[in-house]
């Protein structure tokens, strides 16, 4: 396939295939797919192996068994720190498939030497395997996310990148488990680990052929080689976008939290669950699978969107099941009748009752981590400029590793002053929920989603038909019937981008409402009889966001309708339309007349919660776009009316 027909597939076949899954019999993805799979489990496997064999099989005077685990973890995530501005750069610059396949040729070499390592079982040999291996990985990062954007369409954005998550955790779990089987053979085990690393990136090379071409982003970029200087760089563009830099720190947290678990997990085991080096595995396996599942119903939960909506929900999850893990975990003795010191086995482990709450618990919460960050990926890959998006993802890939050090000394601190394991995971919750309404409250947007698609998706059925004829950029005139008090709301749940409306200011006083719409930036708008001032100054706040590129909501009937029926089309449209012009996009709400949040012929809106029931079928169909130059007030609810009526 060639270049210009991946991109083409990528802009067009976001109707084709039916869910994230089918991505994987097309080739401008499942060669990506399989190839940062196998560079996944190979990492793992070998960082596994290593570990245990110089926990359990070797004697290294100058690295002692319980230093072991830490001395891999720092010097894999070193290269990190000191090339991720580097990767990002060379991202930018080069043919990503050209990076690809440099990376895995540099995979291959790294896994001969550390092949010469485990036969010879010389650690020296496979401490720079490890660092090497944490430099490839830190040139495949920006690689992995900048490529998605380049070749799949924004409706496929969410679901490309939950398979993107769920394959990296799975081949997480089959490389640990897989290192470990195979490193635990006697006699021969490091032998075996040796040709299995030589296997897998001899097969990742050979997959990434495949790969189609994808052009550079910015071919004229001069390379800084200077890691410090570009590192800064990296983070003031990334700061240019202020929704995207946040979005950067929001993901970093993320793994500042989850590292806090994965580091804790063998103590945690060994130490409140009293169980053995299986149980520690278990948890592993739970945690893997449930931030696979949470990757994967992203794309289900979001319409197939880019719906950052599901960031809160996410976050109130992992807070719910990390606090709940800790009132779950106290006080969990050796079963009666064990052997004084004896862990449990796997077996007996999930044989105890109060052991399922544990697991239900760590599956919870690595689910919601999985809707925390997937839509965060897919928010910056793509609000991210495309010129420079790898550096940065460059830059989010320095902030992780730097909060995840930063969790380790944490932990450590916690455990030096004596907190349980168990305290450190309900503090971890608690800080969880902090930060997440910090980052809610500086970037509202967040809140807006989560507001809408609750709406769409819990309080009503909601069915949005035409929704391709929103732009993903560029600016357009949204103009919708007016029929409730939370239209704004819906609309905000149809639309891939943020709207700026244009509303009555009365609206504003009521109160959890005018909150909400404050909060998402509505313009407010009063008579030019009660406030001329401010009545210019609403169409000339509107004309700047169109201006700006971006969405504008407006209702052109004035007010919410008293009887159901469309109303007239005041003129305030070309008003906006003569200071700045833009495509008109049509759309029509359907049922929402008679719900709680509309008017009804005898009372007042909100006034019995369940007169219509509950998971009332909402509707709403947008039409094409409408140029502009023709557009006209009667023209526009002509169209609208047509649009009811389909």
């Amino acid at each position: 396939m060639s270049t210009v027909t991946a991109q083409g597939v990528a802009q067009t076949a976001g109707h084709e295939h039916p869910n994230q899954f089918a991505l994987l019999g097309q080739r401008r993805f499942a060669p990506f797919f399989w190839t940062q799979f196998s560079g996944a489990a190979n990492d793992n496997l070998f960082k596994f192996a290593f570990t245990v064999m110089v926990t359990y099989q070797l004697q290294v005077g100058w690295m002692p068994p319980a230093m072991a685990g830490l001395v891999i973890g720092a010097l894999f995530i070193l290269p990190f720190l000191l090339f991720s501005a580097t990767s990002g750069q060379l991202t930018d610059k080069y043919d990503k498939t050209r990076m690809i396949r440099f990376v895995k040729n540099l995979e291959i070499a790294i896994m001969l030497l550390a092949a010469w390592g485990f036969w010879h079982a010389n650690v020296p040999a496979l401490l720079a395997g490890t660092f090497l291996m944490g430099l490839h990985s830190t040139l495949f990062g920006p690689v992995k996310f900048a490529y998605l954007p380049q070749v799949l369409g924004e409706r496929e954005l969410t679901g490309g990148n939950g398979m993107v998550e769920m394959g990296t955790f799975v081949a997480i779990l089959l490389g640990n488990v897989a290192g470990g089987v195979l490193v635990a053979i006697p006699d021969v085990g490091r032998h075996d680990v040796a040709i299995a690393c030589v296997v897998l990136a001899l097969v990742g090379r050979t997959i990434a052929q495949f790969i189609p071409a994808t052009p550079a982003t910015d071919p004229g970029l001069r390379i800084n080689w200077n890691p410090v200087s570009e590192t800064w760089r990296n983070l003031k563009l990334a700061h240019q976008n202020i929704v995207v830099f946040r979005s950067l720190l929001g993901i970093s947290w993320m793994w500042f939290f989850g590292a806090v678990f994965l580091s804790q997990f063998p103590s945690f085991a060994k130490e409140v669950l009293h169980g053995d080096e299986q149980v520690a595995s278990l948890l592993l396996v739970v945690f893997s699978i449930g931030i696979a599942t949470g990757s994967l119903l992203c794309e289900v939960l979001s319409r197939r969107h880019v719906e950052i909506g599901l960031v809160p929900l996410g976050a109130i999850g992992m807070t719910v099941f990390a606090i709940d893990l800790y009132f779950a975990s106290r006080g969990l003795e050796p079963r009666a009748g064990q052997l004084a010191g004896a862990a449990f086995t796997l077996l007996q482990f999930v044989g105890v009752a109060a052991h399922w709450r544990v697991m239900a618990d760590l599956a919870l919460l690595s689910l919601f981590a999985g809707l925390y960050s997937v839509p965060m990926y897919a928010l910056i890959q793509l609000r991210a400029q495309p010129t420079h998006r790898a550096r940065i993802i460059a830059a989010n890939n320095i902030l992780n590793a730097l909060f995840m050090i930063g969790s380790s000394i944490l932990a450590g601190l916690l455990l030096k002053v004596g907190a349980t394991i168990a305290q450190i995971f309900l503090l971890v919750g608690i800080a969880n929920a902090v930060v997440a309404f910090y980052i809610f409250m500086l970037v509202p947007e967040y809140l807006l989603r989560f507001v809408a698609w609750f709406m769409a998706n819990v309080a009503y059925r909601f069915r949005v038909e035409g929704e391709e004829n929103i732009p993903l950029s560029g600016a357009a005139i949204l103009v919708s019937n007016h029929v409730s008090f939370v239209d704004a709301v819906l609309l905000m749940a149809a639309s891939p981008r943020p709207i700026r409306f244009l509303m009555d200011h009365r609206i504003f006083k009521v109160s959890v409402l005018g909150w909400l719409f404050r909060l998402a930036k509505a313009i407010p708008i009063a008579p030019r009889a009660e406030d001329p001032v401010a009545y210019e100054a609403a169409f000339e706040a509107a004309a700047q966001v169109l201006r700006d590129g971006d969405l504008l909501g407006i209702f052109p009937e004035g007010g919410i309708t008293q009887d159901g029926t469309l109303q007239e089309f005041k003129g305030g449209i070309m008003k906006i339309l003569e200071r700045q012009p833009a495509p008109v996009i049509p759309m029509a709400l359907t049922n929402l007349w008679g719900s709680f949040f509309s008017r009804i012929e005898r009372g007042g809106a909100m006034v019995r919660p369940f007169r219509r029931g509950m998971f009332n079928r909402l509707g709403l169909t947008i039409g094409a776009p409408i140029p502009a130059v023709v557009a006209q007030p009667e023209m526009l609810r002509q169209r609208v009316s047509q649009l009811l009526a389909t």
